[in-house]
């Protein structure tokens, strides 16, 4: 199994707009609403702005070349925010893809820190510290609660070594 990301400008756009309509994801995505197909390509070309404004932002995520989902770091105001979003036929694959990510986060972008935000819908502590996430608590993000986690650097190589 190959894991690769591309930018999400680059992924089949039919597929993107698909999974973000995808209503198993997006009961767990409080802040999301269905998409038209013009709605979407404005949301993925806002997405996009943050590689020119940060260095950094959402891929397109494959395996074996075929898009599976989309994910990545957003800027926050605490710092790199990551998220993962995957059809629901691979959802087993969100380990991997997620160490393959921060490995890039953390070499390549030099991050120090990323957080994690998930909404109460999820249950995903022990997910969460499997990577090294710790939980921080719940905090609101446009009058919705979040379960919000932190990773360091220093608790990510330790338990990538």
């Amino acid at each position: 199994m190959t894991i690769s990301f591309s930018r999400l400008t680059d992924a089949p756009f039919e597929e993107v707009l698909l999974l973000i309509n995808e209503p198993r994801n997006t009961r767990h995505m409080p802040l999301s609403t269905p998409f038209t197909a013009d709605e979407a390509k404005g949301w993925i070309a806002g997405k996009d702005t943050q590689w020119d404004a940060h260095g950094y932002g959402p891929w397109a995520f494959y395996i074996d070349d075929r898009f599976v989902g989309w994910g990545g770091f957003q800027r926050e105001d605490d710092g790199a925010d990551f998220g993962l979003v995957l059809f629901p036929e691979f959802w087993g694959h969100g380990l991997e893809i997620t160490q393959v990510a921060l490995r890039k986060g953390f070499n390549e972008f030099e991050f120090d820190e990323v957080y994690a935000l998930l909404p109460l819908t999820r249950s995903a502590d022990r997910a969460m510290a499997k990577v090294g996430f710790e939980a921080l608590g719940v905090i609101d993000y446009d009058g919705i609660p979040f379960r919000q986690y932190r990773l360091s650097r220093e608790v990510w190589e330790r338990s990538s070594a």
